[in-house]
């Protein structure tokens, strides 16, 4: 059968540095090779957030249009809006790397899930925020400092390498990290069940990956464990 491969990065960073599109790809490879799927054109849409509608995206449109079936890494690489995936399922033909099998039930409960996750972040993100914000205005000196540099970091259009550390903030901009690198802890699990995966193992399938850890290092066990107790991810 023949598809058409679509990826999706939120952010100009990933798409240049190839954060999170190789790891798209392996899933939408493996899945095509198991399933006997030809991958017969790829689009990817760079910066464009999960917000937008797929079919009002550059890319996205343009893979529709062949009017094959659209197959994605990650149900969330199409979008985490409930009413975008549920108008898609009337309307166009797509398929999940992950779940090649799931029906249209199992894919709008994902897809309810999905937006969860997503509201979910923005909570955590903001309350942490907040409450660095009210320290600050309570007169306590260190959060006063954390907030003016945060101020003028993002006026200078900072990344996460400069972000900083500290408190309330830093644990909401490491959340933000673990789950940008997901997808690839999520693959190199799946690779290695078979062989029995370790935290070690981890560490040498993200290096290998060239992966770095949010302060551009190499990952080791305990990094690795971390994350993925952020995530509450397990073997």
């Amino acid at each position: 059968m023949k598809v058409v491969a679509y990826y999706r990065v939120s952010t100009k960073r990933q798409g240049d540095s190839g954060l999170g599109l190789d790891a798209q790809r392996e899933y939408v490879e493996s899945a095509a090779q198991a399933n006997g799927w030809s991958v017969v054109a790829e689009y990817t849409d760079v910066g464009v957030s999960g917000s937008v509608h797929p079919l009002e995206r550059p890319a996205a449109s343009k893979a529709f249009a062949h009017g094959l079936p659209v197959v994605v890494a990650k149900l969330d690489r199409l979008s985490r809006d409930v009413e975008h995936i549920a108008g898609l399922m009337k309307r166009q033909d797509f398929k999940v790397a992950t779940m090649p099998h799931a029906k249209t039930l199992e894919l709008h409960l994902y897809a309810m899930l999905a937006q969860q996750e997503r509201e979910f972040i923005s909570q955590r993100t903001s309350a942490a925020l907040q409450k660095l914000k009210d320290k600050a205005d309570g007169g306590d000196a260190e959060a006063k400092a954390k907030v003016a540099n945060r101020s003028a970091t993002l006026a200078q259009g900072r990344t996460k390498a400069n972000q900083a550390k500290g408190g309330d903030a830093t644990k909401a901009k490491a959340e933000s990290f673990a789950n940008s690198i997901r997808d690839n802890i999520e693959l190199c699990i799946l690779k290695g069940r078979d062989t029995g995966i370790t935290l070690q193992g981890l560490a040498n399938c993200l290096n290998d990956k060239k992966i770095t850890t949010a302060k551009g290092g190499t990952w080791s066990p305990m990094q690795v464990s971390r994350v993925m107790q952020r995530l509450s991810l397990s073997f």
